[in-house]
């Protein structure tokens, strides 16, 4: 079973196929750059540096 998108639910997404649209979500983690997470990309250029309210798909 897939795991729900955050954004259908008022989240954002947090997990991207590519890098270029990770680094265009930072923003909305009020940070900059992207990290690989396995096959996909996320927003921040480290996986600790996101803050605000925003939900990540994934829990570490």
């Amino acid at each position: 079973m897939a795991a729900p998108d955050p954004a259908a639910q008022g989240g954002t997404k947090a997990i991207f196929a590519t890098k270029a649209e990770a680094e265009a979500a930072a923003k909305h983690f009020n940070c900059k750059g992207a990290h690989k997470m396995g096959e996909m990309w996320m927003p921040c250029a480290s996986h600790g540096d996101a803050s605000g309210t925003h939900t990540s798909p994934m829990a570490h």
